[in-house]
């Protein structure tokens, strides 16, 4: 338990240095979902960038809200 609980106090003093990386990254999953819908296959019919994306970048603003 005790190396669960340093990597969270790790992972939270990186994230509040760097609060707008989450959301960056959000931002450049939907990107990368914009190209690979013109690009046919699976990839491109279930918008998986589109939703981890969105995901990544909604987390992104509560970690710098919180941070």
């Amino acid at each position: 338990m005790g190396a669960f609980n340093r990597f969270l106090d790790r992972l939270s003093e990186f994230f509040a240095e760097r609060k707008g990386l989450l959301i960056m990254l959000g931002a450049g999953l939907v990107a990368i979902n914009f190209v690979f819908q013109f690009i046919p296959g699976w990839v491109g019919e279930t918008n998986l960038f589109l939703h981890l994306g969105i995901l990544t970048a909604l987390l992104g603003i509560l970690l710098a809200w919180a941070l």
